[in-house]
């Protein structure tokens, strides 16, 4: 009796935690986001559990048979998948996991299935969980998206372009193919950003960016580098891939203007490099590198231009990061000279004065020619030093000779644009001819038409008041350039100095005597005294005597010399 009721007792304890077991199983279930399909092979039963209607709420499952239901509430392409997974029984594998993508077109579910096999390896049990992952599916697709894309524009951004250009010069090296590279920049970027706002500048940067897109394809790569810069790499280039079709179809479109989304209307030009492999380099940033170098090129050569790679391109860009390497350090060591070449009156030959001439010999002994080393420093900033080391030692070293010959005679500087857009210029001009107790009317400093393009009336009002405090200006390489007579009604100079090119030609060319012939005595009319630069032979020189020209400078008279070698020329004056 007692055994019979022990058992009793055992058998409603049991009960009692089965009971508490399927609740608890039930409450799992029905806070679960998931979905489950429970399928038992013996009795082909099939249970849906849990979420089941978020997934597939017009999809009754009851037995194995149905199951090909499941694959009206899928997207096409994720078919075999599913398929794979719902029936992994037949494989004789355990557990598979597949993500597929419902019909709603936004729901990615990841399916993941268990089987159970009997000892003879028969399928007992299934069950199969379904669970929502859109929310982390679209994190990582949106973090894909970031590290292989530009968000301004939806190309490929630079990263994982370098990664797709070094698998097109991969194949190419086995096939034996071409793979181009065209580094394209937008010309004047900065001025749309500065003068319109970068609201403007990035519209115009998306939609130039979404014409590029149109030549993606399996053979070509389309990014956006960064601000301006795009990247076109282009395997086999050929027909409608190549180049030249490339660029003519930019060319055309940048024909017509951008039409933004405040109604403005944009044109713009771009500048293109091109660099091939394997001509130019096998290495696939060096391949980019050349291309952007001969962008670099094209826009020194004028914008809205194309350009292509060749050796001579890339030497001369190593030549100047070189020097600009070694200006770097030599300034800040200071490390140049003057020379000083003679400038003299045409009818008597009597030395009118000096103009100072800066040069470098750099730590190896080699000489570097100003035409070099001048318009890198421009463009790095360094003339300003450079250029306030040469006013002050010239003007010392003028002072100097001051003292000891009493000879009236001009000192001419030359003042790079840079140096007379800055603020200080004038003030500290005055303080260094005020430091060395030189005369004002004695000094001459020489302008370029380049000068006057960005600001003429900031310029102009400089030019004024150094005038007024007796400092003589010049108008350097006349007849060159971006020359215009009204320059001439418009400033305040004292002299102008014909260019070089016209005294070389001149007793050749026709032409070029009746340019001189004229600026000559149009300048005597208003005024001004003239020098001609780069006076090397009698015949020259006695035609511009003939022809009233009033100063000559040139290695006929006098080549450029140190400081001592005009101190000795003084001495013969005297």
């Amino acid at each position: 009796m007692d055994e019979l009721r022990y058992q009793v007792d055992l058998l409603n304890a049991m009960n009692q935690k089965l009971t508490n077991d399927e609740r608890m199983l039930r409450m799992i279930c029905e806070t679960s986001s998931s979905a489950f399909l429970y399928v038992n092979f013996k009795n082909d039963e099939v249970r849906m559990i849990a979420n089941w209607d978020f997934f597939f709420p017009n999809v009754e499952i009851k037995s194995i048979k149905d199951m090909p239901k499941l694959f009206s509430q899928i997207e096409e392409e994720y078919a075999v998948p599913l398929r794979d997974l719902l029936y992994l029984e037949r494989t004789g594998i355990s557990t598979d996991t597949a993500i597929v993508k419902l019909i709603d077109g936004k729901t990615w579910v990841e399916c993941e299935v268990s089987v159970v096999y009997d000892n003879t390896q028969k399928p007992t049990d299934k069950i199969i969980r379904f669970k929502n992952i859109s929310k982390i599916k679209n994190q990582n697709d949106e973090l894909t998206y970031m590290a292989y894309y530009d968000m301004l524009t939806g190309l490929f951004n630079r990263n994982y372009f370098v990664r797709l250009l070094a698998d097109f010069i991969r194949k190419a090296d086995e096939e034996n193919r071409i793979v181009a590279v065209m580094f394209v920049d937008i010309d004047d970027f900065r001025k749309i950003n500065d003068g319109l706002g970068l609201v403007v500048g990035d519209e115009v940067v998306q939609q130039f960016g979404q014409f590029l897109s149109d030549f993606k394809s399996e053979n070509i790569i389309v990014s956006h580098f960064n601000a301006d810069i795009y990247c076109i790499a282009i395997f086999d280039p050929c027909g409608n891939r190549s180049v030249e079709y490339i660029y003519k179809k930019i060319y055309e479109r940048i024909r017509s203007p951008f039409f933004l989304s405040n109604g403005m209307e944009i044109m713009i030009s771009v500048c293109v490099g091109v660099a091939e492999y394997p001509e130019a380099t096998k290495s696939t940033l060096e391949l980019i590198n050349c291309a952007e170098i001969v962008m670099f090129k094209a826009k020194g050569a004028g914008k809205d231009t194309i350009e292509y790679f060749d050796a001579p391109i890339l030497n001369d860009f190593i030549q100047n990061v070189t020097i600009e390497n070694k200006l770097k350090e030599a300034v800040f060591n200071q490390n140049f000279t003057l020379n000083f070449q003679p400038q003299y009156y045409t009818h008597n030959k009597k030395l009118r004065g000096v103009e100072a001439l800066i040069r470098w010999r750099d730590a190896d002994g080699m000489m570097i020619s100003p035409s070099l080393f001048i318009p890198i420093a421009e463009k790095n900033g360094t003339i300003v030093p450079i250029g306030s080391w040469v006013i002050e030692e010239s003007i010392k070293t003028f002072a100097e000779w001051k003292k000891d010959y009493s000879d009236d005679m001009i000192l001419s500087l030359n003042i790079s644009a840079i140096q007379y857009k800055r603020q200080e210029f004038v003030t500290s001009i005055l303080s260094i001819i005020e430091k060395y107790k030189v005369k004002p009317e004695e000094i001459e400093l020489e302008i370029t038409e380049s000068v006057l393009i960005d600001n003429f009336r900031e310029v102009v009002e400089k030019l004024h008041i150094l005038r007024e405090h007796g400092i003589r200006i010049a108008l350097d390489d006349f007849g060159t350039g971006y020359s215009s007579l009204s320059y001439l009604k418009g400033l305040p100079i004292n002299t102008l100095k014909i260019d070089k090119a016209f005294i070389d030609t001149m007793l050749q060319d026709d032409n070029a005597k009746i340019i001189i012939e004229s600026i000559i005595y149009m300048v005597k009319k208003l005024g001004f005294e003239t020098i001609a630069e780069g006076v090397e032979n009698m015949q020259q020189f006695e035609y511009l005597k003939s022809i009233e020209c009033d100063c000559i400078q040139g290695f006929l008279m006098g080549k450029p010399m140190p400081d001592k070698e005009i101190m000795k020329l003084l001495d013969e004056l005297i």
